[in-house]
């Protein structure tokens, strides 16, 4: 009988454990207040991040790449077609098979099917071809969709495929 309690207090023990460790993957509306920031910094400016059209993706040594869209009105019109939001990476990345180390950076979707990446100085980094995807329904703003091992990150009906390291 002693065996037996002992044997439930261990498992309500590593439940308990278990219950919180955090969560890998795109995290949920809740957590990414914790990790979003509400502002940016890019081009000498900063802008306003839009919360509604962010997220984050914990990886599974716990280090976090999170992106969002920012309100870039105040930025130059060639800088603001450019850029649309920003990503941030603790560890890391590759996008369409181009790396992308730890680091601040800005992007934006082109119109003709392409995806950059800029340096916070709005120098770009790499540019690479984006997908369609039109099965999408509803098209949103920016969402991230875990895709086996890896994530789509989407603006709208397009996306690139993300590679967490």
């Amino acid at each position: 009988m002693k065996a037996l309690r002992i044997a439930v207090v261990l498992s309500c023990l590593a439940l308990s454990a278990l219950a919180q460790q955090k969560k890998n993957g795109v995290l949920d509306a809740d957590e990414l207040t914790k990790v979003v920031p509400s502002s940016y910094f890019f081009e000498n400016q900063v802008a306003p991040v839009q919360m509604r059209n962010a997220i984050a993706i914990r990886a599974n040594d716990g280090k976090i790449v999170c992106a969002g869209l920012v309100d870039s009105s105040g930025y130059s019109s060639n800088v603001a077609e450019k850029y649309q939001g920003f990503l941030i990476t603790a560890k890391k990345i590759s996008i369409e098979g181009s790396a992308l180390p730890p680091g601040q950076y800005g992007f934006g979707f082109t119109k003709d099917g392409k995806f950059r990446v800029m340096d916070a100085g709005a120098n770009d980094v790499f540019l690479v071809s984006a997908h369609m995807d039109d099965a999408v329904k509803p098209a949103v703003p920016l969402k991230a969709v875990a895709s086996g091992s890896d994530f789509r990150l989407y603006a709208g009906k397009k996306y690139v495929t993300l590679k967490v390291q």
